[in-house]
């Protein structure tokens, strides 16, 4: 009897027709190789004449995308084309879905490694969506698929208006996922283009990042709402009173956000800045939503809050003029000549290739101390970024070999004691 079934099947089979499907099927292949390999070949050219655009990056990035998206296409033409003509295109409407999901799964791990960092969170979520992808396929091919959803939507709530099924849930995972996603990986373009920009400094360029990416971010958070069908007025109470509570719960959030914007636009630190906060020291590495990123001279780095920079009185060495003074001071003997301490002091600059000529180098009687006289020289720098301790240093080792040579001597203090009276033994 099974044998006579699949006999009758067999012969309801129109060869024909699987013919031209195949044929559809082969032309798509070729077309999909012709256009990948065309793409390498650029790559390969534009690589070998050291050419590394932004273009060329994205292009070599796409090229894994690019054939399972060409072979789709041409499988969808083909289809249309059979279709025109009156030709059966069942084999093709069970192979289309599958390409359909696999340009799917290619275009959405394309699109995770250009937004995000890599990672092993990054490989993780690729292995879901993937998986999730596949499976919705395979429930399509075996026709579970609206029983499945039937069944999802069956578990729901109603508040008012408003009803939450579990398949309205998902839906606005994958929405909030996948624009989220979309908008980290536009946000991205944004910055590296803005990067390449010559008329653009630095201040506003991280203000227009952080003003595109909080602007993407919202529109994302909204689009996903309405695309599965939540009423954005019937979230009006439920988001006032979320807000209040939040409000109280993330203040400090917010006001470093907030503060990270004004820090842009009033442009009072850029990167590259030169800062001391408190007992830190450094130059300002990054700028980002929340904090600054200050690197010192042991290379640790520092995230200090927005917030922080607004309230707290901070010293930029480099504000408007990046040279800064560095003062070095001496202390010699009431019986040494000051004159002729005083230049050595100013030939001792020379030993420091960091220290500027113009302003000039000072040295400055400054006053009589209790041990000795107190000298002062000062001079200036234009890297403060490269350290102001390895320049003393350099110019202190040069005034100690010319104080050596020249016989000035350098006091310490000293403490006569005089015993008026002896204690009487017992």
């Amino acid at each position: 009897m099974y044998l006579n079934k699949l006999k009758d099947w067999v012969d309801q089979i129109d060869y024909v027709a699987i013919g031209w499907e195949i044929l559809v099927l082969v032309l798509a292949v070729i077309g999909a190789i012709t256009v990948h390999r065309t793409l390498g070949r650029y790559l390969l050219d534009s690589s070998s004449s050291g050419e590394r655009t932004f273009r060329h990056m994205t292009l070599s990035s796409m090229q894994r995308v690019v054939f399972p998206l060409s072979l789709l296409l041409g499988a969808l033409v083909g289809r249309a084309i059979l279709i025109s003509t009156k030709v059966d295109v069942t084999l093709l409407n069970f192979i289309v879905p599958l390409m359909l999901s696999l340009a799917v799964v290619r275009l959405v791990v394309y699109v995770l490694r250009m937004a995000l960092r890599p990672g092993p969170a990054v490989k993780a979520w690729e292995n879901l969506i993937s998986t999730s992808i596949w499976l919705l396929v395979a429930l399509h091919l075996v026709g579970w698929l609206p029983d499945v959803i039937r069944a999802l939507d069956a578990f729901g709530y109603t508040f008012g208006d408003l009803r939450i099924s579990l398949y309205t849930m998902l839906q606005l995972a994958v929405a909030v996922g996948a624009l989220l996603v979309m908008a980290t990986w536009l946000s991205s373009a944004i910055e590296q283009g803005l990067s390449r920009s010559t008329f653009i400094s630095p201040g506003v360029r991280i203000g227009l990042v952080k003003t595109s990416k909080f602007g993407l971010y919202t529109l994302a958070a909204l689009l996903s709402l309405s695309a599965v069908g939540i009423n954005l007025g019937a979230l009006a109470v439920f988001g006032g009173a979320l807000g209040v509570g939040l409000g109280f719960g993330l203040q400090r959030i917010a006001s470093n956000f907030i503060s990270g914007f004004i820090l842009v636009f009033d442009r009072s630190i850029r990167p590259g800045d030169v800062i001391s906060i408190n007992d830190k020291f450094g130059w300002v590495e990054e700028l980002r939503a929340r904090y600054i990123v200050v690197r010192d001279r042991d290379g640790v780095e520092t995230l200090i809050p927005n917030e922080n920079l607004i309230t707290t009185e901070v010293i930029n060495w480099s504000y408007s003029d990046r040279k800064v003074r560095v003062k070095l001071p001496v202390q010699i003997s009431y019986q040494d000549d000051p004159e002729q301490a005083m230049g050595i002091l100013l030939e001792a600059t020379k030993s420091s290739s960091r220290v500027l000529t113009e302003p000039p180098p000072a040295a400055r009687l400054m006053g009589f101390g209790d041990s000795g006289i107190d000298l002062e020289l000062r001079v200036w720098i234009r890297d403060p970024q490269q350290g102001v301790a390895n320049v003393r240093s350099d110019v202190n080792v040069a005034i100690w070999k010319g104080f050596k040579e020249a016989g000035i001597t350098i006091p310490y203090p000293q403490q006569d004691l005089h015993v008026k009276e002896m204690p009487a033994r017992g």
